[in-house]
């Protein structure tokens, strides 16, 4: 089994934005994440450990201004904290590996699809495109993604 952690190395390759976001528990800009309007199909990994968080297929156009999953890949990879800061109670998504803070779950997803909505940064993310998961490591979850 792959193994994914946090490294010096992978921190140093870190933009200033995707720093802030999974290390400093910042949120970008609503609207302006990368993988907001992505509709290629693969799956989205932590940019700082690897590990695989979201399948295409379960990304769904909320409104909310941040790319919205219906749920992780593996409950395994994803770590559901409670977050009280800025005066309200939410759930917070980290990385289980890596520790990069992600964005929030919330309740208000589509009722047919779970019920979650997965509120997630782009500057946390690196997508994998389907045509790359295979030589890339991520073979074992071509099964959760649309396509050939």
């Amino acid at each position: 089994m792959k193994s994914y952690e946090k490294s010096a190395e992978a921190l140093a390759a870190l933009t200033a934005e995707q720093f802030r976001v999974t290390q400093r528990n910042g949120t970008e800009h609503p609207g302006t994440g990368e993988y907001l309007h992505n509709h290629e199909a693969g799956i989205y990994v932590d940019i700082v450990s690897g590990e695989p968080l979201f399948a295409s297929s379960d990304k769904y156009e909320s409104g909310c201004g941040w790319p919205s999953f219906t749920k992780p890949i593996a409950h395994d990879f994803v770590a559901e904290v409670i977050d009280v800061s800025h005066g309200m109670r939410r759930v917070e998504v980290r990385s289980t590996h890596g520790d990069s803070h992600l964005g929030h779950v919330f309740t208000d997803g589509p009722r047919d699809r779970g019920g979650l909505r997965y509120c997630i940064n782009s500057a946390s993310l690196r997508f994998i495109p389907r045509a790359k998961m295979q030589e890339l490591g991520y073979g074992d979850y071509l099964n959760q993604v649309e396509g050939e």
